[in-house]
């Protein structure tokens, strides 16, 4: 099948060229992202191939699929940037890749706590400017700490693993119950109990109606003060505006973050030597106790090994009508 890839980087040419081989596809990489202003390069294409920035709004399916576009094929987990409903309209298939490496984002969410608990980032230029002393570098032992991970999919429950690991008491909150995590300690708790006992809070849920703004200005009143707080997930679970305050006060005392609310004219672009429009987003790195990342948590060579296949396989089943039910994403998926 002909595929228009959008949004395509280098690493994507390949990881998707190499994984070609054991497929029949016709790859057409494009830098632009998918939106109304380049739905046109889609025009003709069976297949189009996005990530987490291209806008799949009712608009661009509406003309993509008048001009012969038939799936679309996300090479992501998450979904809340394609109108599914509209897609459903329009007779569109969406498939995407629901786990590719779930142990890859937990892990570089603990790495985000361990770098801001021992300040390993401001110690690191401090050696190579030659001074060696300690003073603001002071950190605390994870170990017996209360940990709080809101969402218990597959990176979540990779998540209780590690903090486990740590000694750390762990609360769990997510609508539907894991019992894996229960089987690892984890405790469920509702989300207000989580919020004000935690020491450290990771965010692990998707993007959806019930989740926009989960943290926001009530939330973070109920945490501890100093609570540490870290998004390896979707911009939106967080109201950035109320990130300034709770910085300035005291109440946030570490945070990092690998997404962003409004991300997308940001991250995953080279911007050296531009200066950053989002007041927001230049007034968090201008903290010493926050750590941002561009949206690199899953970007390990085995998740992209698994998601160039996971997509490519997707692309085939779908042209020899082998879909499973558990492939496509349903209107009513819930937001898990």
């Amino acid at each position: 099948m002909r595929v228009a890839f959008f949004s395509a980087k280098s690493y994507d040419r390949k990881f998707f060229t190499e994984r070609l081989k054991q497929f029949r596809h016709e790859l057409i990489f494009l830098e632009p992202h998918l939106s109304q202003d380049t739905c046109k390069l889609a025009f003709g294409f069976e297949v189009v191939c996005v990530f987490v920035h291209d806008r799949l709004d009712r608009e661009v399916l509406k003309r993509v699929a008048e001009h012969g576009t038939r799936l679309v094929a996300l090479r992501c987990a998450g979904f809340n940037n394609v109108d599914l409903n509209a897609a459903k309209d329009f007779n569109l298939t969406v498939v995407r890749v629901p786990a590719y490496s779930p142990y890859g984002v937990a892990e570089h969410a603990v790495a985000l706590i361990l770098a801001l608990n021992r300040k390993i980032y401001r110690a690191y230029n401090r050696v190579r400017d030659g001074n060696f002393s300690l003073d603001g570098l002071l950190g605390f032992e994870i170990y017996g700490k209360t940990v709080g991970i809101l969402g218990t999919g597959k990176i979540g429950r990779a998540m209780v693993s590690i903090m486990k690991g740590f000694g750390c008491r762990v609360l769990v909150y997510d609508l539907v119950q894991n019992p894996d995590c229960a089987a690892l300690g984890a405790d469920y708790v509702e989300k207000e109990t989580l919020f004000e006992q935690s020491d450290i809070i990771s965010l692990h849920l998707p993007l959806a109606k019930e989740t926009h703004y989960l943290i926001d200005e009530k939330a973070l009143a109920r945490m501890k003060d100093q609570v540490m707080l870290i998004n390896t997930s979707r911009g939106g679970l967080i109201d950035s505006r109320c990130l300034i305050e709770g910085l300035k006060n005291g109440k946030i005392g570490y945070l990092g973050l690998d997404v962003y609310e409004e991300e997308e004219s940001l991250f995953f672009e080279d911007k050296t030597g531009e200066v950053i429009q989002d007041d927001i987003f230049a007034r968090l790195l201008t903290f010493p106790n926050v750590l941002i990342t561009g949206h690199q948590a899953f970007f390990t060579n085995v998740a992209l090994e698994n998601i160039a296949h996971t997509t490519l396989a997707n692309i085939s089943a779908f042209e020899e009508n082998r879909l499973s039910p558990m492939d496509l994403v349903k209107v009513e998926e819930s937001a898990r």
